[in-house]
């Protein structure tokens, strides 16, 4: 019987389709998935989508749509890219199933029944974007310390997953278990800056969210993300918490690996495993925390106009090369890089030359001179050996244990790179034993049967350690190399792509044909940007003008520049901003609606023009004493009037 190995993604967020960054991780965990099987493991390959919160319930609203709409459109995109890129999971859960409902209500009771949750009261601030709230001294520079955006105050009823009680457990679990956190820079970020510093209790339930699973016993509240998502792991094997937990449960738990983002290491290195220990469940053996990647040197953000899809990358590119490009190009603990120009410079030097050329040209060299025909056994023997058919053998036979070991390590790029130096050393031999030359000598056809044989056995290898990697041009590289018997008839895969040779004498290797076409980078980045440039648009009509008035009616209106002392946003609008004016003589509270084109911070200090005898006014309950200047463009954009910075409050304009 084979051993099992359980291995998950994080569970997608479903606000927003997601872009190439959020794609790294499926592509990186589906390597390790299917490396696993060739290695003659029983996998379980667990992803899917986290479906609840107030930010999707922001979206929809917005949106016009109910939540539950909006996360079956944005599930489905999710699920639709991880089938594009040709992943293997075995399960794709949704928070939203019902199974996961019951059973995450079922966890909730049973971690209040035993005491591990309290109901008490939140007094603090709270991030919409990352749905997290956090202490004032947590905060950096007043803002979100995990996204960098601005908090609100927040205080409500809710429940408490008593962190603080397993403080001292936690920290003792990690030390003598030095790889449970990987790397090593996690695993000391964990300890250092969350564990030791001391643990707080974990807001576990909202009363201000409705999107949500309801608290079994106190449906005013919904089970807040922590408790809802991290619990898919274990939900989705059929873990009951009764303990009449689901077969699967019982075969893979405890998880060989969480694989997961940077950011997102503390929630599953501790309160997920606090969670587990309450439960009195066994740990998951790794967390590994994956590095981002990044478009240049920049974050991906739709705001930032930076986002590349992977459907628009492998439209371009094909599946094979998206994979490649995302593993190849992501370091160990750095964060990678993706870019047009980079792409098309790997795929061209990667893929094209020392790939595709190396496998064309083997197969259409055996075509020519050996009528599509692996030579005989008895006439490649027959051919004396040269000092670069050992060195050709010896890197071949390494090239297994090292993608093994890489992978081992969760070094993909080190693995790919491996593949990669047999290639080029493949291509290096073509260059030493010049075939081409040899065919010109019917002396030397048993010296050429045996070099094209070495190129063929080195080329299998390739094409069998491509296979987690690359799958699609892993089987078309090996169509052109049948196994011998005795390799097919080798029950673990991992073991057929140890031996050099291995290729049946006497098959076809087909026809050649190119694997991987040259891109011209100048053309395709001049299509790129055509066609992510928009058409200009008509300049929109001014509006008309109003009617005349006397001189002396303009007169009568008062405008003096004032300086900004506070700004902040009205609570109960979306619109407006709040500000306490200085106009010279004293300071004065207007109400202005720009909220949604400047940040309150922006504006305190500046100066700006108010007519200040305009007579006052209550807007959502707040006095407003004055009109703030702004121009109104055709296109319907607010923006205001700054006068020069340097005329002192108080001055009139006349």
């Amino acid at each position: 019987m084979h051993e099992p190995y359980y291995l998950t993604t994080a569970i997608a967020y479903t606000s927003r389709k997601p872009h190439i960054g959020n794609t790294y991780e499926i592509v990186m965990t589906d390597a390790l998935a299917r490396f696993r099987r060739m290695q003659g493991y029983d996998v379980y390959f667990l992803t899917g989508t986290d479906e609840h919160g107030q930010k999707i319930e922001e979206i929809a609203k917005e949106s016009g749509i109910t939540p539950q709409e909006h996360v079956d459109k944005i599930a489905g995109e999710i699920r639709a890219i991880c089938d594009l890129l040709n992943t293997s999971y075995c399960q794709f859960i949704r928070t939203t199933d019902p199974d996961h409902v019951r059973r995450v209500q079922g966890i909730f009771q049973k971690l209040y029944d035993q005491g591990d949750i309290y109901k008490g009261e939140y007094v603090g601030k709270y991030c919409t974007p990352c749905e997290s709230f956090w202490t004032e001294s947590q905060l950096v520079d007043g803002k979100c310390p995990d996204c960098g955006r601005e908090v609100r105050d927040a205080k409500e009823e809710a429940y408490f997953l008593k962190l603080s009680k397993y403080q001292d457990w936690i920290e003792q679990y990690i030390e003598e278990h030095p790889d449970f956190i990987y790397p090593e820079a996690r695993k000391k970020e964990m300890l250092n800056n969350f564990i030791k510093k001391g643990l707080q209790d974990l807001c576990v339930s909202r009363t201000t969210v409705k999107w949500g699973i309801p608290v079994p016993f106190d449906p005013n509240h919904v089970i807040y993300i922590w408790i809802d998502a991290l619990s898919n792991y274990i939900t989705a094997l059929g873990y009951e918490p009764d303990g009449n937990h689901g077969e699967l449960y019982k075969k893979y738990w405890p998880a060989d690996v969480h694989v997961i983002g940077k950011d997102i290491v503390r929630f599953h290195s501790i309160y997920w495993v606090i969670m587990l220990h309450a439960l009195g469940e066994p740990i998951p053996k790794k967390v590994f925390g994956h590095p981002w990647m990044l478009f240049g040197n920049d974050k991906m953000s739709k705001s930032r106009g930076n986002v590349i899809y992977a459907d628009e990358l492998v439209e371009k590119f094909g599946v094979d090369a998206v994979r490649y490009y995302l593993l190849s190009e992501m370091p160990f603990a750095a964060d990678g890089s993706i870019t047009y120009e980079n792409m098309i410079e790997r795929f061209n030097s990667d893929l094209a030359n020392t790939l595709g050329n190396l496998v064309n040209r083997t197969v259409a060299m055996v075509n020519k001179y050996f009528g599509g025909i692996v030579p005989a056994q008895d006439m490649i023997e027959s051919a004396p050996a040269e000092d670069c058919d050992a060195d050709l053998k010896k890197v071949a036979e390494q090239t297994a244990d090292a993608v093994a070991a890489s992978l081992d390590s969760f070094r993909i790029a080190d693995a790919l790179e491996a593949v990669m130096t047999l290639a080029s050393r493949c291509n290096k031999y073509i260059d030493e034993t010049a075939p081409w030359v040899l065919a010109k000598d019917e002396a030397q056809k048993a010296r050429l049967a045996k070099v094209l044989y070495n190129l063929l056995s080195g080329i299998r290898i390739i094409g069998g350690m491509l296979k987690p990697f690359m799958p699609a041009t892993a089987e078309k590289i090996l169509s052109h190399v049948p196994e011998t018997a005795e390799l097919a008839a080798e029950e673990c895969e991992f073991k057929h792509y140890q031996v050099f040779g291995g290729v049946q004498y006497g098959a076809n290797v087909g026809e050649a044909k190119p694997m991987f076409e040259r891109i011209d980078a100048e053309k395709f980045i001049a299509e790129m940007i055509a066609a992510h440039t928009p058409a200009e648009p008509e300049a929109p009509a001014a509006a008309p003008f109003e009617p005349e008035i006397e001189f002396d009616t303009f007169t009568k209106s008062d405008i003096r520049v004032a300086e900004v002392r506070t700004c902040e946003k009205v609570k109960k609008s979306n619109k407006l901003l709040c500000f306490t004016l200085f106009d010279g003589i004293g300071e004065r509270q207007v109400l202005s609606g720009i909220a949604q084109y400047y940040k309150p911070e922006e504006l305190v200090g500046k100066k700006v023009l108010v007519v200040v005898n305009l007579k006052s006014r209550k807007i959502c309950g707040l006095e407003s004493c004055g009109m703030i200047c702004s121009a109104e463009a055709p296109d319907g954009a607010i923006q205001l009037i700054l006068p020069d910075q340097s005329i002192p409050a108080g001055s009139r304009l006349c």
